[in-house]
């Protein structure tokens, strides 16, 4: 009987010391598992883990908007209103062809845009008449826009009816309606009222 007692007694003491001995290194395995999570490998550097690192990184750099860099600041604008008629007169402030990328004041250094004062102004009855440099307008195709940002804190949106070779002076009058000429090296564009926003 004693000798009994005493295998089950050393069976349970090597059964306990296996047991804390995988423990103690199951244990001491945990943490490198765990920085591996935080400090990714580059293999899983292109994974979630490594995104959301970059990201907690650049936030504590201050560098988390792109958009300061990419965005170019512009004047706040209302939501496009249609016209049913002309506008009243007020100065054209600048030139704006979205697709083309142009944005240039009027009267500016190097007169990359100037407006015919003798005509109408932009957004008013009549045609008014703008000549520019540098602005591509062999590109404008029909349909698009063309915004003239005014003195009375509206924008007169037009739209392009016509791109012909030539600079073309004629004011192409159309009795109660708003139009635009642009005219830039040997191309002539011409664009109708139809719509303004507010801006501000």
């Amino acid at each position: 009987m004693p000798r009994a007692k005493w295998v089950v007694a050393s069976l349970t003491v090597a059964l306990l010391s296996t047991t804390i001995v995988v423990l103690q290194r199951t244990e001491g395995a945990a943490p490198p598992a765990a920085a591996t999570t935080d400090d990714a490998l580059p293999s899983r550097a292109l994974g979630l883990s490594g995104h959301r690192r970059l990201v907690r990184e650049l936030e504590q750099s201050g560098e988390n908007d792109p958009a300061e860099v990419t965005r170019p600041r512009r004047i706040a604008a209302g939501p496009l209103r249609t016209v049913s008629g002309p506008l009243r007169a007020a100065r054209p402030l600048r030139l704006r062809i979205p697709s083309l990328g142009v944005d240039v004041p009027f009267g500016g250094e190097g007169e990359e845009a100037s407006w015919d004062s003798a005509g109408p102004a932009p957004g008013a009855a009549g045609t008014a008449v703008v000549t520019g440099t540098g602005l591509r307008l062999g590109e404008l195709r029909r349909g698009r826009t063309i915004e003239i940002p005014r003195a009375d804190r509206r924008t007169a949106v037009f739209t392009v009816v016509g791109v012909s070779p030539g600079r073309a002076s004629g004011r192409d009058d159309l009795p109660g309606r708003a139009q635009l000429r642009v005219i830039g090296g040997e191309t002539a564009v011409l664009a109708r009222l139809t719509g303004h926003r507010s801006s501000s």
